[in-house]
C-alpha cells in the first residue's frame, strides 16, 4: 500500500517539521517560520495526492468494476467525503 517515495517524502517532511519545531522554541523570525510551515504543508498536500491518486487506481478502479453496488457507493462517497475536506479548509 506503501509505496517507498510516500514514506521517504514522509520522513523528509518529519524533519523538516522538527526543524520548525527547533526554529520556534528559538524564536526564530515569524515569517521564516511561517514559510517553513507552508513549505511542509504543500509537502503533505503533495504525498496526500500520492495516496489518492494510489487509491483511485487500485481500490476505486477495483470497486467501481465489481459487481457490489453497495461498496461501489461506500467507496464512492469516502472519495467525495475527502474532496468535502480538503475543501472546507
Amino acid at each position: 500500500m506503501h509505496s517507498e517515495d510516500t514514506l521517504r517524502r514522509l520522513k523528509t517532511i518529519e524533519g523538516h517539521l522538527r526543524g520548525i519545531i527547533r526554529m520556534v522554541e528559538e524564536e526564530a523570525y515569524c515569517i521564516d517560520v511561517i514559510r517553513q510551515v507552508q513549505a511542509v504543508e504543500a509537502a503533505l498536500k503533495k504525498v496526500s495526492g500520492q495516496i489518492l491518486e494510489g487509491h483511485l487506481n487500485s481500490c476505486v478502479i477495483t470497486a467501481v468494476q465489481g459487481s457490489d453496488l453497495a461498496e461501489r457507493q461506500r467507496v464512492m462517497k469516502e472519495v467525495l467525503e475527502v474532496f468535502e475536506t480538503a475543501t472546507k479548509v
